[in-house]
């Protein structure tokens, strides 16, 4: 029986978890403030500053503007899961609704020719529309601000956060790097100074 085995490179494999280990080494070191790292540029800091603020920020009047439009949490998960699955979001009658409702069937039990019967038909009516009007206001909502903002989220910082992160990994490559040609120079000089060379053998400079 042939069993076909995917193709690895473990030449790549091997080079990417040393790359790996040295950034982790790297970032352990530069938090136990036992190496040196290089800084970015003041005008870049402020953009990162900026970017993380404006993320922050944006996330929270996200979730606070939903929590107004709905308040009920657990209708909110579920309209965030119809809404990555792309089918419509079930139709709810809101409370504004369901007194109206109560109130025209209570009317009409109560009787449509008396004045009491009538009035809770009549309010019972102007519930509803103030119901709709709420429908349409919490539509127009997401249509116009909380969906702008979460595209927002989910593409421009999402893109800054990646060029961010390949940006922070070259940096740990570098100071990485340069950490070990500085260790290798001291190393060297050691040598030097010693008379000994890596090995453990006299060192001779006429050689």
């Amino acid at each position: 029986m042939n069993i076909n085995l995917p193709n690895f490179n473990v030449k790549n494999l091997v080079k990417e978890a040393g790359s790996t280990i040295s950034r982790v080494v790297q970032l352990t070191e530069e938090k136990l403030g036992t190496t040196e790292r290089t800084e970015y540029d003041l005008h870049f800091q402020n953009l990162a500053e900026r970017a993380d603020v404006t993320k922050t920020w944006t996330e929270k009047i996200v979730r606070d503007t939903e929590s107004v439009l709905i308040p009920n949490p657990q209708n909110r998960v579920e309209d965030f899961i119809f809404e990555k699955i792309e089918k419509s979001k079930p139709k709810r009658l809101s409370n504004l609704e369901h007194l109206a409702l109560d109130m025209i069937e209570a009317g009409g039990d109560f009787g449509q020719d008396l004045p009491y019967g009538q009035a809770l038909i009549k309010v019972g009516q102007a519930e509803q529309k103030l119901g709709q009007c709420e429908h349409d206001f919490i539509a127009t909502s997401g249509i116009c601000f909380t969906q702008p903002l979460r595209k927002f989220l989910d593409g421009e910082m999402k893109t800054i956060g990646k060029e961010r992160g390949i940006l922070e990994t070259k940096r740990l490559d570098l100071d990485a790097c340069k950490n070990r040609v500085k260790k290798a120079r001291s190393m060297l000089g050691q040598q030097s100074v010693s008379g000994w060379d890596l090995m453990g053998f006299p060192y001779c400079k006429g050689v």
